[in-house]
């Protein structure tokens, strides 16, 4: 199924009007979210449940998210996410060749896909060790990546009600060097990490 784009739109726009209400947010770095119609991964590290939802509001793009097979339990949720665009991954396994092919076609068809490239929430506001399918993607679609770093309130980074949560776009990564997956992971959360201020 593609993604409902009325969907997506209405959520987005209960979602903004919410996050208004009770989780003020801040951006730097906007200019670099320039219209790129060739496709890009959009890779961000993961601190609460709400890292999708700020990138949605604030994306100017439509985003189709790598998202934990979980979230698909029952049809009803199943429906809803996928229409969402989201891609169902099992974490507990690297066999995700489906998941995987899915993904290069939202790429290769020009589309931006959403990455949390510590594949998991970070409870204490850390950064988490890179995953390598995110450099591993970019490999085989030859697409760029936007890095983007999420910061909470005070020094544990948690995403708190009524406090101001900072989203800081990179600039856009092209022409890495792919040769060593885990060494273009770790040079990617290099990036994510710099945002941080």
């Amino acid at each position: 199924m593609d993604q409902n784009l009325k969907l997506y739109n209405l959520v987005k726009a209960i979602c903004k009007f919410l996050l208004k209400m009770f989780f003020p947010y801040e951006v730097e770095n906007l200019e670099n979210l320039e219209f790129n119609s060739s496709g890009y991964i959009l890779c961000s590290n993961h601190v609460s449940n709400l890292d999708a939802i700020f990138l949605m509001v604030i994306h100017p793009e439509p985003i189709c998210f790598l998202g934990k097979s979980s979230l698909f339990k029952g049809k009803l949720l199943s429906f809803f996410f996928t229409s969402m665009g989201v891609v169902s991954i099992n974490r507990k396994t690297h066999k995700n060749e489906k998941s995987m092919k899915k993904s290069e076609n939202i790429l290769n068809a020009g589309k931006v896909l959403g990455i949390f490239i510590e594949g998991t929430r970070s409870d204490a506001g850390k950064f988490l060790r890179p995953h390598l399918g995110t450099a591993l993607l970019a490999q085989n679609t030859k697409k760029p990546i936007l890095p983007v770093c999420i910061t909470g309130f005070k020094k544990n980074n948690r995403i708190k009600i009524f406090k101001k949560t900072k989203i800081c776009y990179g600039k856009m990564l092209e022409n890495l060097n792919f040769t060593n997956l885990k060494n273009s992971s770790k040079v990617i959360m290099d990036n994510i990490k710099s945002l941080r201020s």
